[in-house]
């Protein structure tokens, strides 16, 4: 009771705010993603995420190492396939020899202490630029559950350490846990994103990899975003099917559901800050709207806060440097 209870006392100066502290931001919390694209030296920014590029393998390995020197644990991997490979079954998606599987390796063969996070959904591979294979403008759950198998499986041999099916197919999980299982890759885990949103803080991720969809939009597997309650029933199912870690995409949004699911499931939970919240940071500091870093820690923390284990976020390198 005021004034016994006086609630500024343990504001008065900084290193008494930084002692009591709820909510921090350390290297070990960071997934850096990174895109990936044939051919060699190339470093090509991407227009709607400025400071943010495509990397050819020898330039991604250079990256990989820049990284680890700074501290991140963890990469998300994405690759920008060409016109030439894309058809509507995955056929890139499973090849052996495929810009992902070659990318895991380079990975692997060049810092092999850093985990490995590979996407697996078939929008950078299909025509349409939808996750699934697509029958009568209808994306087809089951056939598209096999070829993410398969996907899969060719990421685990090429030595990934965590696989992350992002196409909300139902029943993937369960597909992909089984299929490792039988094949042996009983320690490759999975992370699924358990509740994504169909959402419009994607639009300059699809370009980075340009993979908009060819038509209409991907709501009839992708979640609504109106919907809390839902997202329990989506992520107790996957747990159920052997995931190992749940992902909310995107973040800033929609951190009710990640302090829903923190008190729901005892699970590690890892929030994707995606491109659109980047963009947008990156947008209005420019224009001198924003002091860039300044928010850019507010909005990580926020996510902490929230109950985040681990943040994919295109700030990774950024927020490290400013932590450290």
């Amino acid at each position: 009771m005021y004034p016994l209870n006086r609630n500024r006392r343990l504001r008065s100066k900084e290193s008494l705010r930084n002692l009591i502290r709820e909510s921090s931001l350390h290297p070990n919390d960071f997934i850096a993603p990174l895109f990936v694209t044939e051919g060699s030296k190339i470093k090509e920014e991407i227009s709607s995420m400025p400071n943010y590029y495509r990397l050819s393998l020898d330039n991604l390995k250079k990256e990989i190492k820049t990284l680890w020197s700074i501290g991140v644990q963890a990469v998300l991997i994405f690759v920008k396939v060409s016109d030439e490979f894309k058809d509507n079954i995955g056929t890139e998606a499973v090849n052996r020899n495929g810009l992902m599987q070659r990318a895991i390796k380079e990975i692997k063969n060049c810092v092999p202490e850093i985990t490995i996070i590979s996407d697996i959904a078939l929008d950078p591979y299909s025509i349409y630029g939808h996750d699934g294979i697509v029958k009568n403008n209808r994306i087809l759950n089951d056939e598209t559950n096999d070829v993410l198998c398969e996907m899969a499986l060719s990421h685990a041999e090429a030595g990934v350490d965590i696989v992350a099916p992002s196409d909300m197919m139902d029943g993937r999980v369960l597909s992909i846990r089984k299929a490792l299982e039988k094949n042996n890759f009983d320690n490759t885990a999975i992370m699924s994103y358990g509740a994504k949103y169909a959402s419009s803080f994607y639009g300059p991720f699809r370009n980075a990899l340009e993979s908009n969809p060819g038509f209409g939009d991907k709501k009839t597997y992708q979640m609504d975003f109106a919907n809390r309650k839902e997202a329990i029933i989506e992520i107790g199912a996957d747990i159920e099917e052997g995931a190992d870690i749940i992902m909310i995409k995107p973040g800033i949004a929609y951190l009710d559901i990640v302090y829903e699911i923190k008190n729901s499931f005892n699970i590690p939970l890892a929030v994707y800050q995606v491109s659109g919240e980047y963009a947008m940071v990156k947008a209005a500091s420019k224009m001198g709207y924003l002091d860039h870093n300044k928010i850019m820690m507010e909005q990580l923390i926020s996510i902490k806060r929230a109950g985040a284990n681990m943040i994919a976020s295109y700030f990774a390198k950024d927020a490290i440097k400013l932590i450290s």
